[in-house]
């Protein structure tokens, strides 16, 4: 009889190796070896037996110490199982195949269905000034609580879920079709091992609630449309005793009056006056902060962007303040009296003589559109 190979060795793993390492090596050769991906090649389902036994000796504490302090004799009373439809293989098949196909727990089958509570989401929506200079307040949310009455068991007080009459408490029912042995959630219990025979009056059985909660959130300075607020653990209840779920504050922007921001930086539509575009001047400009001044040179055109440094905001991950974007827009004059049209006529007449000088813009244009039409 040919000499068993040392286990670690059959798993490409070291002696170290842990759970997680093992359970890894043991899904890749059992990939790879498996008689019906290898229907032609015999070997193949003889390296399969011997990653699967190597398997479930070294994912056994107890068996791995065995083995680890006397070798194969320290586990070949329990045999290594190379039968495909014994339950040690079934064990171990549905243990590693239940991660890819959604299951996973404990080893040798054992579920305790136990799920971290949901994640919810909250939309808030906040003025330019809170996201600017930051605040406080509360929302009231709807959520799935552990319930009190039964500490979330779903069983009436002074009574205990029982073991499932279907799977024995292992969570999950086999289902044998040739030699693949397949597992699948108990129908039942749904997972969880347990029944409940007499349900808690407050939950129905469900071991959950639901309720609305009052949170209050902070909101730092400079948060920005779209940024997330993690309050961790005020989301969902979890199932069986798993933890809580978290809640994510999603921040909107409410639309301003005068502003739009980008970044840090803020953008303003500011009007002036014909006269002051033509010759100068000095303007009052809203900001955040209050107004500040700012010069216009004289013969500014419609469409001047002009920049207040450090007028804008301070992004939530930024040491320095954005700036203030301010967009002139000339403005025309409107209800004029009469002696305002004649002194506007007069102007106009003025400045025709040398309309090249005094209207580059326009001059240039109606060259490009003769030249355009001839």
């Amino acid at each position: 009889m040919a000499t068993k190979r040392d286990y670690y060795e059959v798993l490409g793993i070291n002696k170290d190796a842990t759970d997680e390492d093992i359970k890894k090596s043991y899904r890749k050769l059992a990939m790879k070896y498996h008689p019906d991906r290898n229907p032609d090649n015999p070997k193949s389902e003889e390296h399969f037996k011997e990653a699967k036994e190597a398997y479930e000796m070294l994912s056994d504490d107890q068996k791995r110490a065995a083995y680890d302090q006397y070798g194969h004799a320290g586990v070949e009373q329990g045999g290594g199982g190379a039968g495909f439809g014994g339950a040690g293989f079934g064990d171990a098949f549905g243990d590693i195949f239940g991660d890819i196909f959604g299951g996973g727990g404990t080893r040798g089958g054992q579920r305790n269905n136990v799920y971290r509570g949901a994640d919810l989401r909250y939309n808030m929506e906040i003025s330019l000034e809170d996201a600017a200079k930051g605040t406080e307040t509360k929302i009231r949310i709807p959520v799935q609580a552990t319930c009190e009455t039964c500490k979330g068991s779903g069983a009436r007080p002074g009574t205990q879920p029982v073991t499932c009459t279907t799977c024995a408490g292992h969570g999950q029912v086999r289902m044998q079709q040739g030699f693949f042995s397949v597992q699948q959630t108990c129908p039942k219990c749904h997972g969880g091992g347990k029944m409940v025979k007499d349900p808690c009056p407050t939950c129905s059985g469900a071991g959950r609630i639901k309720q609305n909660k009052t949170l209050s959130v902070k909101i730092p300075a400079g948060v920005d449309e779209g940024d997330r607020i993690r309050l961790s653990g005020e989301g969902e209840a979890g199932v069986n005793g798993g933890p809580t779920g978290d809640l994510y504050v999603v921040v909107h922007l409410k639309e301003h009056a005068i502003f739009q921001r980008e970044g840090g930086n803020l953008h303003c539509e500011m009007p002036i006056s014909f006269s002051t575009a033509a010759l100068g001047g000095e303007i009052e400009v809203p900001t955040l902060g209050g107004s500040a001044k700012m010069k216009i040179p004289a013969e500014t055109q419609t469409g001047g962007v002009f920049r207040l440094r450090g007028k804008g905001i301070k992004p939530l991950r930024s040491s320095e303040h954005g700036d203030l974007m301010v967009h002139v827009v000339v403005e025309t004059p409107i209800k004029l009296t009469s002696r305002q049209k004649e002194l506007l006529r007069e102007f106009e007449d003025s400045t025709q003589a040398d309309s090249g000088k005094h209207s580059p813009k326009s001059k240039g244009w109606l060259d490009k559109a003769k030249d355009f039409f001839e």
